[in-house]
């Protein structure tokens, strides 16, 4: 008999989200292996943003989540717009450039509003409005982006919390400072444990199925020069120091199909301020999304991106990557009064630097060419528009004119002062290259075969995200999967 029905191997949203459905599903021993400390515990999700993109029709749906949020925000029901599977379809075919792996993405996509339902009412996940991550209070009222409208309560931190106290509460039992050194399997090629390795040293553990839900490789620096190229290997890291690739790298030995974008990266600009692994006293709170409504300038005083290409949702994936490759890995995000009040909560994490023109600001800001930056300033002001018909909730074709590259929404001349600039560079979250999976989460091999006993989920799942990524999705495509991988590891220990 072996000594766990399952074992799960990590303890982010994905893995406890797998580990509490292979309890509800009918496994009677399950085990979570946690690599960190207790005091470090959760993966990424504890600095997440907890922020949740789902699809619905209607928006009083959501009242299964967020039972109070007519009552906390007054026309909540009435400004939020159904986010439908086509126009989650269409989101995230057009931020991955139409890579995404049909077959997964239907499954994510199918399941993402029952998946959050399930995390809310048997995971025991509180959520809330994310009125600061995806509203923009105009007037009284808010007007939502859409799709991304819910959040667990108390961000990523509140998610995490909550998933260890409902999986102590199912007596699935946690391994801190334990980590899965190598996997197990018999000579038919079947997963049947995990070799460990905790506080004394190696030991076996052996179970009817393993589910892998230990993230990607961002946290190693080798990895990310060898896949995703420089600079992305002294890119600084939004969340845990553990995420090295144990999982991947075990799975490949037994030879899994590696599957999706293995050089390809979620990012996001953080403040350039921050140190090189996340702090957990600030968890998430080192993002700058807000430069739709400013610009951003590099070291040699130049624009590089269309700041106004669309909400910072759908596009930070992307342009954390873009600061990153800039001179120094630097740049900074530019505003004046006009728009300083939309900027999100995030940015009060550091004091900006301000001055009553743009040339006394620029010679206070750290930049190789401030000659250039004081022109693409004045070129940039000369090209673009005045607030008449300014529209910061949605993308309002506010255009500059014969510049590269063109700000095409939101382009609001910078001429109210007090102006201020916050620092910027690319903050690496997760990886997107990862394992081919079937329906069933089960991790398939080299020879196009499922390999018995082996599941996976979170971002180890390759195949869903290339190029850029809807922000809210990967919480979503852990609960999906991390549902899925628990389910059919049970079914199989029980058989």
């Amino acid at each position: 008999m072996p000594d766990y029905d399952v074992v799960v191997v990590g303890a982010g949203n994905a893995a406890l989200a797998a580990a509490n459905s292979a309890k509800e599903a009918g496994a009677k021993k399950v085990l979570v292996l946690e690599k960190a400390n207790r005091k470090e515990r959760g993966g990424n999700t504890f600095f997440s943003g907890g922020l949740f993109r789902i699809a619905f029709d209607d928006p009083h749906q959501l009242k299964a989540m967020v039972p109070d949020a007519g009552d906390i925000i007054p026309g909540f029901y009435e400004d939020v717009l159904p986010y439908t599977k086509e126009d989650l379809w269409s989101d995230l075919l057009r931020v991955t450039h139409n890579k995404t792996d049909r077959e997964l993405s239907t499954i994510l996509i199918d399941n993402s509003f029952e998946a959050i339902k399930w995390a809310h009412e048997v995971g025991g996940i509180p959520m809330e409005p994310a009125s600061t991550l995806s509203g923009i209070k105009v007037g009284n009222r808010i007007k939502w982006q859409k799709g991304a409208i819910i959040r667990a309560e108390h961000e990523g931190v509140g998610l995490s919390t909550n998933w260890f106290k409902t999986t102590e509460k199912n007596s699935i039992e946690i391994r801190y400072e334990t980590a899965a050194d190598d996997l197990i399997r018999d000579k038919k090629g079947a997963i049947q444990g995990v070799i460990i390795k905790g506080p004394d040293g190696l030991d076996e553990v052996t179970a009817s199925a393993v589910v892998l839900g230990c993230g990607g490789f961002e946290a190693n620096a080798q990895w990310r020069s060898q896949y995703l190229a420089p600079p992305w290997d002294h890119a600084k890291v939004r969340g845990t120091a553990h995420n090295q690739g144990d999982g991947l790298r075990m799975a490949l030995a037994m030879g899994a199909l590696p599957w999706g974008q293995w050089s390809g990266r979620h990012s996001t600009p953080i403040s350039n301020e921050w140190p090189d692994f996340a702090d957990r006293g600030r968890t998430d709170k080192s993002n700058r999304l807000s430069y739709p409504y400013g610009i951003m300038i590099n070291r040699n005083g130049l624009r590089f991106c269309d700041e106004g290409e669309d909400v910072g949702l759908y596009t930070y994936a992307k342009y954390g990557g873009e600061i990153l490759r800039q001179p120094g890995s630097l740049a900074w995000q530019i505003f004046d009064q006009k728009t300083i009040h939309l900027l999100e909560p995030r940015y009060s994490t550091s004091e900006p630097i301000q001055a009553d023109t743009l040339e006394e600001l620029v010679d206070l800001l750290d930049l190789d060419n401030k000659t250039q930056a004081i022109q693409t300033l004045k070129s940039f002001n000369e090209a673009a528009c005045d607030e008449e018909n300014f529209d910061p909730t949605l993308k309002d074709g506010l255009s500059t004119t014969n510049l590269t590259p063109n700000k095409t929404n939101w382009a609001l001349r910078l001429d109210k002062p007090p102006f201020v600039a916050y620092s910027a560079t690319g903050g690496i979250t997760f990886t997107f290259g990862g394992l081919k999976v079937d329906e069933n989460a089960q991790v398939i091999g080299t020879d196009w075969r499922p390999i018995p006993g082996l599941y996976c989920c979170g971002e180890m799942v390759g195949g869903l995200f290339h190029f850029n990524y809807p922000g809210g999705t990967g919480l979503v495509s852990g609960a999906v999967f991390g549902r899925i991988a628990g389910r059919s590891a049970a079914t199989q220990s029980i058989q």
